[in-house]
């Protein structure tokens, strides 16, 4: 409902971040290097970009690891990425730790920050850190716990492993389902529809009317 609301939302203005691409596959390309390199975060401050683009990336390869336990034949690319999702919990971690001190430590950013950008790292930092429990200290029984998801996919209810730390770590990941439609992690979808990204930079070219003020005009 949310990305749905966002896709609604007409832009009145033509605001594209200059210097902009004056063509709709140059707008792709754009949005490419945002969404995989974090460009406009690179050459903003590079220790914010190393530790935002760590966690990201690692993030990524962590749920691609995850997707073994949703499928019943695991598919190839998934089974290549295992040894990379594995170790990538850790960087994962460790950009998470970076971006929650540089709360603390830079005053501008420590003067803004809520209680709930505080929680919100928490509860990745604790989900990263039970999940690494699980694969490096504690094992749990993962075909039960595969048997568990695929049954869910199938409105199926089956046995779960009595484990505290796994327990533990699939409520945090409940907690986040939860709270990520109400939050400001909602800029993952969200950089998709943002204004200054989207946009060709065109205005002498092509007028830019909102739906709303074309009809004003009528």
């Amino acid at each position: 409902m949310r990305i749905q609301r966002y896709a609604r939302i007409p832009a009145p203005l033509k605001i594209p971040t200059t210097p902009a691409p004056t063509t709709t596959g140059g707008v792709v390309l754009r949005m490419a290097r945002e969404v995989i390199f974090f460009e406009s975060l690179f050459k903003s401050n590079k220790w914010i970009w190393l530790f935002g683009w760590t966690f990201h990336m690692a993030l990524w390869l962590v749920l691609a690891r995850h997707v073994r336990y949703f499928t019943f034949d695991v598919w190839w690319w998934v089974q290549i990425v295992q040894p990379f999702g594995t170790y990538a919990g850790f960087a994962m971690v460790a950009g998470l730790i970076g971006l929650w001190a540089r709360r603390f430590l830079v005053d501008r950013v420590r003067y803004i920050s809520s209680p709930s950008d505080h929680l919100i790292l928490a509860l990745l930092v604790a989900i990263g850190l039970s999940g690494l429990t699980m694969r490096f200290v504690a094992h749990t029984d993962i075909v039960a716990v595969k048997a568990f998801m695929l049954g869910l996919m199938r409105l199926q209810i089956n046995e779960l492993p009595a484990d505290p730390i796994l327990l533990t770590h699939l409520g945090l990941v409940a907690i986040l389902m939860i709270i990520f439609p109400i939050s400001k992690l909602m800029h993952a979808p969200g950089v998709f529809f943002s204004p200054s990204r989207n946009q060709v930079d065109n205005p002498r070219e092509q007028r830019h009317l909102a739906p709303w003020a074309a009809e004003l005009e009528k």
